[in-house]
């Protein structure tokens, strides 16, 4: 299996399975207001060496290979362009917040990549991030840290490992939703978002025990996978996303979607907004595997079981959530 590490530049994080790039980490997007400047994965790349994100489509140009978006905080958007209005559609508001990159952070008595900041163990490889989510009129509504990991699966598969946790540093209790809470149908999407390749668009949502397309947005299941296939080589890759025991609305609800583009998002906000109380913290974790190869439900199963298995030691100690609580 290829050594992993983590390179760092100015602006981006570089994973790197011995010589090959397997993904990069921009920390520090260059991006108009209008989209909700965060950090994003993108390239992401299988260890064939298969693109399997994308980055800013015309269609979407908020949409950035993987990243951590939520349209409904409050009033506010990090998501990026307009923000759904309940009995007027889509409307662009100025809501458009940014998630600012803060520090990198290590443990003590972990072992190091300097130029990173990061953790190499024999799960794989990790970082810690600190961020701030700054409303377009300027105002910190929240402190996060952020654990992004990565580690070699076998020789099909690797696995990203993906932990938020996010404090209130406001006075105020701050709901988070999604454009169904607002009351748009079947549009639950916010949380960690992944746009797949063009060529994707038809392929297979995979969910346990069904191969299907569309009418699986909504389901609720403790992962979801998307096989599809590449232009020029033909080839197929596979992303099947983990949904930790331990999160808000465990089975979540996910938005998937195939027909227009592909995508899928474990959405713990879908249906039923999370309250954050002042001071209090919510957390949650994920785990995404890049697969070579086309994927049925069983072998996406499978990917899931190896993923979930990896994922706590992988990301470390889980945070607690405390002080949050359901709808209001």
């Amino acid at each position: 299996m290829p050594d992993l590490r983590i390179d760092r530049d100015d602006d981006r994080l570089t994973i790197r399975a011995g010589d090959d790039v397997l993904a990069e980490y921009v920390f520090r997007p260059d991006h108009p207001t209008f989209e909700s400047p965060r950090p994003y994965l993108s390239p992401i790349r299988t260890l064939a060496g298969e693109t399997v994100s994308l980055y800013r489509p015309h269609d979407h140009v908020w949409h950035k290979g993987i990243a951590w978006s939520l349209p409904v905080v409050g009033d506010e958007n990090f998501w990026g362009g307009p923000t759904f209005v309940r009995g007027e559609g889509y409307v662009q508001l100025p809501n458009n917040g940014e998630q600012r990159h803060v520090a990198f952070e290590v443990d003590d008595d972990e072992t190091t990549d300097a130029a990173a900041g990061g953790r190499t163990d024999d799960d794989g490889v990790r970082v810690r991030e600190r961020l701030g989510w700054v409303t377009q009129a300027g105002e910190t509504i929240f402190a996060e840290e952020r654990t992004l990991a990565a580690s070699v699966l076998g020789d099909d598969a690797w696995l990203l490992g993906f932990a938020t946790a996010l404090t209130n540093t406001t006075g105020r209790a701050i709901p988070i939703g999604s454009p169904t809470t607002r009351g748009r149908e079947n549009a639950g999407y916010g949380g960690l978002f992944w746009r797949g390749p063009r060529s994707f668009m038809g392929g297979q949502v995979l969910a346990p025990g069904v191969a299907g397309g569309d009418e699986l947005r909504g389901t609720r299941a403790p992962w979801m996978g998307f096989t599809g296939r590449h232009d020029e080589t033909s080839t197929a890759s596979t992303i099947v996303m983990v949904d930790d025991p331990g999160n808000v609305q465990h089975p979540p609800q996910w938005f998937a979607r195939s027909e227009e583009f592909a995508c899928l998002c474990p959405a713990p906000f879908f249906s039923e907004e999370h309250v954050i109380e002042p001071g209090a913290t919510m957390a949650l974790r994920y785990g995404v595997v890049i697969a070579d190869g086309a994927s049925d439900p069983e072998r996406a199963a499978g990917l899931a079981a190896r993923a979930a298995e990896r994922l706590p030691a992988l990301l470390g100690p889980a945070t607690a959530t405390a002080g949050s609580g359901g709808a209001p």
